[in-house]
């Protein structure tokens, strides 16, 4: 029996929603800060119409549970949590960070990413992965919003050579370098939907799925909820 798996991202300023049926993927991007909500039900309607399905054919909804935006999390797991409750579907939250990291996997082969999303606010969301033998990855030190000038003092040493994914490389280039890391540049920016519909397969596996009124966010920084400046989301 294939696994069917419908995933849901609008974390960051990249909206995208893929299928994936046993080894088959069906996927929709777009880069559109300001449209998520206009864009991301188009693209369920169109995945679920190429791959001849329907949501209740599926075996499980997952979504881009963070870190990212503030307004762009909450966004994608409402839409989410919507189309779990029409359809009684167990979901599944995958972390952005993760996704990049796979995806970087996806286009470079590199086992090795480091991840920085820009979080505003002079921080990023930080995420370093090694994947493992069976697709999945492991976290080398726990996610987290921090200065980027700090993070030399939470890494754990390591003489690998990593690869950089997400916008914080970019953002914070001067401080990001003084990092005592191997570092080469990588093409990807942002989560794809795709990518979480890969590596939810292994939490459908293991039965890490909750009902879609469980289904939660990971902000990193809470306090982004009612510290919300103009423009800084």
């Amino acid at each position: 029996m294939t696994t069917k798996i419908l995933a849901i991202d609008t974390a960051t300023e990249n909206c995208s929603v893929a299928l994936l049926h046993g080894d088959k993927i069906y996927a929709r991007s777009e880069v559109a800060p300001r449209d998520h909500t206009k864009k991301v039900l188009p693209m369920v309607d169109e995945v679920l119409k190429e791959a001849g399905l329907a949501l209740a054919d599926l075996d499980a909804l997952a979504f881009g549970r963070g870190p990212g935006s503030f307004t762009g999390v909450r966004i994608g797991i409402g839409i989410a949590q919507g189309l779990g409750f029409g359809a009684d579907l167990p979901m599944i939250g995958v972390s952005t960070l993760k996704a990049m990291a796979q995806g970087t996997y996806r286009k470079h082969g590199q086992q090795n990413v480091a991840c920085a999303i820009d979080a505003r606010m002079s921080e990023v969301y930080w995420g370093r992965f090694v994947r493992d033998e069976n697709g999945d990855w492991s976290e080398t030190e726990p996610e987290c919003v921090i200065p980027p000038q700090d993070l030399s003092q939470l890494l754990t040493p390591s003489s690998a050579s990593w690869i950089s994914a997400g916008t914080g490389w970019q953002a914070y280039k001067e401080q990001l370098a003084e990092l005592d890391l191997e570092i080469s540049p990588g093409e990807v920016l942002y989560p794809e939907a795709q990518d979480m519909a890969f590596l939810a397969q292994f939490e459908w596996q293991k039965g890490n799925t909750v009902s879609a009124e469980e289904a939660s966010p990971v902000y990193l920084r809470d306090k982004v909820a009612w510290k919300k400046l103009p423009g800084r989301e």
